[in-house]
């Protein structure tokens, strides 16, 4: 039982000798910054999720505002998303200049309901931006089928999502792929497969993705790739405003050694997500997140909506003076002071909203899944011990009266 006495993280980063190798033969080549091991990466990462073009950027934040200005997205349009999610997907599309318009989630899945998207679009609506939230793929057909209905661009937050899988045309096809315009990934420490930090973009189009190559290096004409390379003086040019967004070539190799490391540690987490869907089944109460039959999770998060009688805070408290990291139910930008000052609106246009600041009528949903429910330790490398631990301190915590 030694093993589980130190302290339980809420993940992990799972990298070895592989990547520290792949490091270091970037830093001793001499080319550190985007360059063969970034166009590497793009390759590889294109062909795992079937896309015919990934662009590697700085992060996925920055991923997002090049997908949101490639389809078009400018001051004063609207963008439909959730406001249950990372606070950067609601950013960049303030980096735009646009309104977010936030609509409610499926308390099941936490992603956006497909139910509530046509009502809140407007002659205003630019494009929709979705979430596989906690790399559980969102209802992609009903989406995709009311913005072709009404001609609209569909982004897909992919950030958590890498190795995630959806069934579409009667087949089943990785996140990224991609099934709306553009998906946007995430390698942060919390992801399944991490380069410190990094972003990758997927789409089918060329012309945006010869666009996102523009933008991510400040709109310079040639490629530092091409101009190192070249036998004749090349000068540059900078044709449009662009932006630093680049990946090194340290991370990218990085990328590429994670990449062979993912179809495993996918299994891996898909395993433990199992072992706490029949060890949590018997605590009364508590609501276990469910997996439809169309979709596959990399279960980059395990989230659970603690039994009613439960106090949040208290539970996690407790999870925390046992020797367990936890995380609050997903965060809610509307309630956040920056949105305070951010424009931003609900989606329901056909009747008013009593939104107060940090409530909002329309996203009860998003609200109570923040205020409910809890995140749980999930990384390749947790043993069987560790997680038996994580889930009698839950029942124990959730059982006390002293908690409730």
């Amino acid at each position: 039982m030694s093993e589980v006495k130190s302290f339980i993280p809420i993940a992990i980063p799972c990298m070895g000798e592989p990547e520290a190798t792949a490091a270091q033969r970037v830093i001793m080549s001499g080319w550190v910054t985007q360059g063969p091991e970034v166009a590497a990466f793009e390759q590889e990462f294109a062909a795992y999720v079937g896309a015919a073009h990934a662009c590697a950027v700085s992060n996925c934040t920055t991923a997002l505002h090049l997908a949101l200005l490639a389809v078009g997205v400018k001051p004063g349009d609207e963008v439909i998303t959730v406001s249950h999610s990372y606070i950067a997907t609601a950013n960049s599309i303030r980096y735009c200049g646009a309104t977010p318009v936030f609509v409610d989630i499926e308390p099941q899945s936490y992603n956006i309901n497909p139910l509530l998207i046509a009502d809140a679009i407007t002659a205003r609506t630019r494009a929709i931006l979705v979430v596989h939230q906690m790399g559980m793929p969102c209802d992609l057909k009903p989406i995709l089928e009311i913005a072709h209905r009404h001609n609209l661009p569909v982004i897909e937050d992919a950030a958590c999502a890498i190795g995630s899988e959806v069934r579409l045309n009667d087949q089943w096809e990785k996140i990224g792929r991609a099934h709306g315009d553009i998906a946007c990934f995430s390698f942060h420490p919390r992801k399944v497969i991490s380069t410190g930090d990094g972003g990758m973009l997927t789409t089918n189009n060329p012309e945006w993705d010869q666009q996102f190559r523009l933008w991510r290096q400040h709109g310079m004409s040639v490629p530092d790739t091409v101009r190192h390379g070249a036998k004749q003086v090349i000068f540059e040019s900078y044709p449009m405003l662009g932006y630093n967004y680049r990946m090194t070539d340290i991370q990218a190799a990085v990328g590429r050694e994670q990449l062979k490391r993912l179809p495993e540690i996918v299994d891996r987490r898909r395993y433990l997500a199992q072992r706490y869907q029949a060890d949590l089944a018997d605590l009364p109460g508590l609501k276990l997140p469910t997996e439809p039959t169309w979709a596959k999770s990399n279960w980059q998060s395990f989230c659970v909506r603690l039994p009613e009688q439960s106090d949040q805070l208290k539970v996690m408290q407790a999870m925390l003076d046992a020797g367990i990291a936890t995380r609050r139910g997903i965060m809610c930008a509307h309630r956040e002071p920056a949105y305070q000052i951010e424009t931003w609106t609900c989606g329901g246009k056909n009747s008013p909203c009593q939104c107060q600041p940090g409530s909002c009528d329309r996203l009860l949903e998003s609200e109570q899944a923040q205020d409910q429910a809890i995140l749980l330790p999930l990384f390749h490398q947790m043993t069987e011990s560790q997680q038996d631990y994580v889930v009698d301190t839950l029942k124990t915590a959730c059982l006390s009266p002293a908690i409730a």
